[in-house]
């Protein structure tokens, strides 16, 4: 294990950089397919409502592998990070439009009303009055979702991208021992299961504020 460490360290600041970068990505995309669902013309909401039931439906890896080995065929092409980020970010933002779209769903109409009687325009009614109540409602499944999406970023070692997992199995082979990858899969839940205990205590709070 002491011997693959560089190399185990390098594949985990790239599961990081794509992990974050997928989050943040998928986050603000999902928010802007939930908004178009909900307000947006009748296509625009036929259109939302597909992806959003389409790319749930699809496993990660299906969508990947689709990115990464089918486009080229219709001329384009991605490096193994953007491909990762790109079917990560499009699978994110599908379950977060959905999260999000529950939690408008569940703020009063009268909010709406309110900030109507208040003048205020309805895209600042969505940004200061709606998506933070929201978000209250949101923040436990979307951090689920994170969650997934990074324990998934280990599918991109399918499309030779050195992540976490890809640089285990490369220091397993080159060392004929599988301690890199127990190595990984310690690394992994170092990393993750405090993020598992922070979502139990966001649904905890979350239903003690309810009980209220």
């Amino acid at each position: 294990m002491m011997r693959a460490l560089p190399m185990l360290w390098l594949g985990l600041i790239n599961t990081l950089m794509l992990a974050g970068t997928a989050i943040v990505i998928g986050t603000l995309a999902g928010i802007l397919i939930c908004i178009g669902r909900l307000y947006g013309p009748k296509p625009l909401r036929y259109l939302a409502i597909g992806f959003i039931d389409i790319f749930r439906a699809l496993p990660v890896l299906v969508v990947l592998i689709v990115i990464y080995y089918a486009l080229p065929f219709v001329g384009v092409r991605f490096d193994s990070f953007t491909s990762a980020t790109v079917a990560l970010s499009i699978v994110l933002s599908a379950f977060t439009a959905e999260v999000f779209r529950a939690g408008i769903s569940a703020i009063p109409d009268g909010q709406f009303e309110a900030a109507r009687a208040l003048g205020l325009p309805f895209p600042v009614t969505l940004y200061k009055v709606i998506i933070p109540q929201a978000l209250r409602v949101a923040i436990p499944p979307q951090t689920s979702n994170c969650i997934a999406i990074a324990k998934d970023t280990s599918l991109a070692s399918v499309v030779a991208m050195p992540d976490l997992l890809k640089q285990a199995t490369d220091a397993q082979a080159l060392m004929a021992n599988p301690s890199p990858l127990i190595a990984a899969a310690i690394i992994y839940l170092i990393i993750l299961w405090p993020m598992v205990r922070v979502v139990a205590w966001l649904e905890r709070r979350g239903s003690a504020a309810k009980t209220r």
